[in-house]
């Protein structure tokens, strides 16, 4: 089998069976956060969310460890130097026990403040200790066990890791259900089985590695003493630890901004439709993440022409699923909400069709698989820069228009760094080339989207809408909203541009294949 063939069989294996667990787990998170609000309240949902961010703050410290580690894979891994391999996870366990020291002593600080911190929270104390330690345990042990799946990663066998780790997650989510609808301390269960599964899943990624890899030996000891031997690792993680703030900022800080601004309630709400936001961006990540090792592999290869044929039919790719997705959620995001959890939980339009951006930049963003392929990070302004407009945008705003300010906050940093330097950056450092094609490509892309969408949203509001609400009318318009949309849009870029019908080609090649 040739490279490239092998290569496309290894991202369609990584697109499965991530799509599998995409459908499972949103099905099981739609039925948990119903549960939740139902036994539990919208304080403790809110609760939950907010003691999640909580400790996102203190795994800033990880930030750019993982990134750097897998960067310096992709060329061992491709001429298949084992020891290489070894000593370079080893240095990554080195650097993630150090890590951890610093969560850990991050956590008993943190924990000090919870009295404050949760002085509005309608919920027992002990509650918010219960709920960060749980979650802090899971961390720990990604830290001190489990590091080592970098490599399953980098190999473009991410397969094996989401098989491993979200068969653990939907027997856990599944049973924190029963729990908390069958339990009078429903959320205690809740806690018990949240640490409980910290463990069965670090034990089960560990076998899965231990399986793939039987040769993979790493000494946590030597890792100060090989990290002189490999001194990219530490200079990577260094620049990628900058350029993961931007990130960290976007997902970690808004809850936090947003019940700064209002009540835990709010969070709540903003959660529910988080809950969609997310699981579309893991429906993307399932679709084309696998490709990102595919990419580094690429790169690792060095055919320059390839390359930028590859960028753009993921780029083109990205942004037409990205569309649909967005067009869909816009018509009947709200709709689904009310059938979910009720009208109460509707975010206002303003806030919505802000997130709903929000959501388009974020799953259309292709630069950063190749940044990371090529491993240039030197560029470290620009995440700080992102940070501080994101953070500062969002409380300027915020303050004066609540919700819609947070969110206007986060989009304006995310297109001026996002969608501007970033393929500068690329161009420039990376392919080595002028940047002028890139807007060129990019607005024609938005333009042919954007007009496929005015003409279907036309359509479906004045020829085939439907009257009332209810679970059957949701999904029949969900299908016919997907099918008139994706097919229009489908259709226009497979007039317009070569490297979506190459894309269309070499997937109805595969699908002959197999």
């Amino acid at each position: 089998m040739s490279t490239t063939a092998s290569r496309t069989s290894k991202v369609m294996t990584n697109i499965k069976v991530a799509l599998i667990f995409y459908a499972i787990n949103l099905l099981l998170q739609f039925v948990s956060r119903k549960v939740f609000i139902d036994f539990l309240g919208a304080e403790v949902l809110g609760l939950n969310t907010t003691a999640s961010n909580l400790l996102g703050f203190l795994n800033i410290a990880e930030l750019g460890v993982g990134a750097a580690v897998a960067v310096n894979l992709y060329r061992p891994l491709y001429e298949r130097d084992r020891e290489a391999i070894n000593a370079i996870v080893s240095v990554q366990g080195w650097l993630y026990r150090k890590v951890a020291w610093i969560v850990i002593a991050g956590a008993v600080v943190m924990m000090c403040f919870f009295p404050r911190i949760f002085n509005k929270a309608d919920v027992p104390l002990w509650y918010t200790y219960g709920t960060f330690g749980v979650l802090l345990l899971s961390s720990l042990l990604g830290y001190f066990v489990n590091y080592r799946q970098i490599v399953l990663t980098a190999d473009q066998k991410e397969y094996k890791v989401t098989i491993a780790t979200q068969s653990a997650k939907t027997l856990k989510v599944t049973l924190q259900i029963l729990a908390v609808f069958f339990f009078e301390q429903g959320y205690i269960w809740w806690m018990a089985l949240e640490a409980i599964f910290a463990f069965v899943t670090a034990y089960a990624l560990d076998r899965t590695i231990k399986k793939a890899y039987p040769w993979l030996e790493t000494d946590v000891r030597k890792g100060k003493e090989l990290s002189r031997r490999y001194p990219a690792v530490i200079t990577k993680t260094k620049q990628t630890f900058f350029h993961k703030i931007g990130g960290f900022v976007l997902t970690q800080t808004t809850p936090l901004v947003i019940y700064g601004f209002t009540t835990l309630t709010l969070v709540a709400v903003y959660g529910n439709y988080l809950v969609l936001v997310n699981g579309l961006k893991y429906l993307v990540d399932a679709m084309l993440n696998g490709m990102t090792a595919s990419v580094g592999n690429l790169v690792a290869e060095g055919n320059k022409e390839r390359i930028k044929h590859v960028f753009w039919e993921l780029t083109v790719s990205r942004m037409w699923i990205a569309a649909i997705i967005c067009f869909t959620f816009y018509m009947l995001g709200d709709s689904f909400i009310t059938l979910w959890v009720g009208a109460d939980y509707i975010l206002p339009r303003t806030a919505f069709i802000v997130l709903i951006i929000n959501t388009f930049i974020h799953l259309s963003r292709t630069n950063d698989a190749f940044i990371n392929a090529y491993g240039i990070f030197q560029d470290i302004w620009a995440p700080i820069a992102e940070a501080g407009l994101n953070l500062g945008l969002s409380i300027l705003l915020g303050h004066y228009f609540g919700l819609t300010g947070v969110l206007a906050g986060v989009c304006i940093s995310q297109l001026l760094i996002i969608y501007t330097w970033k393929p500068i950056f690329l161009y420039w450092k990376g392919f080595k080339e002028k940047f002028t094609e890139y807007p060129l490509h990019y607005l024609k892309y938005l333009s042919l989207l954007f007009l496929s969408c005015a003409a279907c949203q036309w359509l479906l509001n004045n020829i085939i809408a439907m009257q009332g609400l209810s679970l059957g009318k949701w999904v029949v318009e969900a299908i016919i909203s997907i099918i008139i949309y994706g097919g229009l849009s489908a259709a226009i870029l497979l007039m317009s541009d070569g490297h979506f019908r190459t894309v269309c080609k070499r997937l109805v090649k595969y699908n002959k294949r197999y």
